[in-house]
């Protein structure tokens, strides 16, 4: 049976996309721990981090790395932070999102309560930070849809 996150990548289920290669997309979270929280997902279904090879890891983490750059950029963030846990769904994803401090890095300070037209805003402010950044070729033209 497919995740909740091959659903998304094949379109049965809206998401937000702001990148998409070969191997990896990557969209906002709907419950985002600050503005701009996005999660890196591979197109493979791999349950777990310890469980993918190394070169999709490699793939993931730089992937992760342009986010977090056009993060900072976008939000005047001074960090990018990453987070791997998993538990609410079996398919591996990094979250990278714009980070001031330590103390707000929790799962705690999800918001569920973001509304659609805010969340819209933000995957756009990401994904003009990446096309200025010269990332324009993986930025989805639809952003409703993982091709480019």
């Amino acid at each position: 049976m497919p995740t909740l996150f091959t659903r998304i990548i094949d379109g049965e289920i809206p998401g937000r996309f702001v990148w998409a290669d070969d191997r990896a997309v990557v969209l906002l979270t709907i419950a985002p721990i600050t503005d701009g929280h996005a999660l890196v997902i591979p197109r493979a279904e791999v349950e777990q981090l310890t469980d993918a090879p190394d070169d999709l890891l490699a793939h993931l983490m730089s992937v992760a790395a342009t986010i977090g750059r056009a993060q900072r950029s976008a939000w005047d963030a001074p960090r990018a932070a990453l987070l791997v846990a998993g538990f609410e769904i079996p398919h591996l994803h990094l979250h990278v999102l714009p980070a001031w401090d330590e103390s707000s890095l929790s799962f705690e300070h999800a918001r569920h309560d973001v509304p659609a037209a805010a969340l819209d805003a933000a995957a756009e402010r990401l994904r003009d930070a990446l096309r200025a950044a010269g990332h324009g070729a993986h930025v989805p033209t639809d952003a409703s849809s993982p091709e480019v």
